[in-house]
């Protein structure tokens, strides 16, 4: 089984490049150094080489997403499993090796080993925070800009899928994952029809999941998330992509399930992109629990989703 560590990449396919751009632009990610007019490579300011990526074609799609993977044994451990592709070298900017799987609804999954490091951009300090009992800023100022945040690394990512067991079995026949919570059917005990899952980095702090994947009547992906450097972050860019007449879908919130500030958008092809930040962390302690709410109750406050938010 491999060890997955980090959430490398989102890959989609769009008809037009420079609108795709555009939006990630202005959502907070720079182009990558090896795009060209069939294939837009987008970063953030963490060391990933690039963690959004479009490729050219007559129509959108998501493609699937790219898992590092801890050591070229783990490569050769998946190569070995039905349905994988040899190990390979990779075609994308900042190389490596990967093998490529197709997971029961044909996403693409590349676990991936080996990618060149990107150097991390630098950015502002976080601003500190003044509660009612713990003053953290002292002689110094919130100024913060109406502006495009940067992002600094892909968080995670939802797929919907047709079987959620058949595809939860697929993931953990060749990957660590660890059940950090489980969506059971509003107001009933089971079944499961969601699972969130984390990274098992042993005692280190990992994010409350890394992927969820949720049973339901369509396939596809539905949304990808992107970590931001604080709040005053997601709502300086809130304005900011408003101002620029992009399309607001659900936010600003605070979700229950992983504790995340969130706000989600609509890129220019209909896929739903997060921002958000002050989102839960856990080690391999952590225990899941279970949760028969509506999609509105996955807020705590703040901008609720409709009921139809996950179907």
């Amino acid at each position: 089984m491999a060890t997955a560590i980090d959430a490398a990449q989102v890959t989609y396919a769009a008809p037009d490049l420079d609108v795709m751009e555009g939006f990630l632009t202005a959502f907070g990610m720079t182009r990558v150094e090896g795009s060209d007019e069939q294939t837009l490579y987008m970063r953030g300011t963490g060391t990933q080489h690039h963690i959004h990526v479009t490729h050219k074609a007559d129509k959108q799609r998501f493609i699937g997403a790219s898992i590092e993977v801890s050591s070229r044994a783990d490569l050769d451990e998946l190569a070995a499993m039905p349905g994988s592709s040899p190990v390979r070298a990779s075609t994308e900017p900042g190389g490596g090796d990967e093998v490529v799987m197709q997971m029961p609804d044909g996403f693409e999954i590349r676990a991936i080993w080996g990618r060149k490091r990107a150097a991390p951009v630098l950015d502002r300090e976080p601003f500190a925070v003044n509660n009612i009992r713990d003053k953290n800023r002292v002689n110094a100022f919130v100024r913060q800009d109406v502006a495009p945040c940067t992002i600094a690394r892909l968080g995670h990512f939802v797929l919907h899928v047709r079987n959620h067991d058949e595809s939860m079995a697929w993931l953990k026949e060749r990957f660590n994952f660890l059940d950090s919570d489980y969506f059971l059917p509003p107001g009933q005990d089971g079944p499961i029809v969601g699972t969130f899952v984390r990274l098992d980095l042993g005692e280190q702090l990992v994010d409350h999941h890394f992927m969820l994947v949720l049973q339901s009547d369509w396939v596809g992906v539905h949304h990808s998330s992107f970590e931001v450097i604080d709040l005053d972050a997601v709502m300086s860019s809130h304005d900011y992509l408003l101002a620029q007449g992009y399309h607001l879908d659900v936010g600003v919130g605070r979700h229950k399930l992983g504790s995340q500030i969130f706000d989600y958008w609509k890129d220019p092809f209909g896929f739903r992109i997060e921002h958000y930040t002050d989102g839960d962390v856990v080690d391999v302690t952590h225990q899941p629990t279970s949760f028969n709410g509506t999609a509105s109750e996955t807020t705590q406050w703040g901008n609720r989703p409709p009921l139809e938010f996950f179907e």
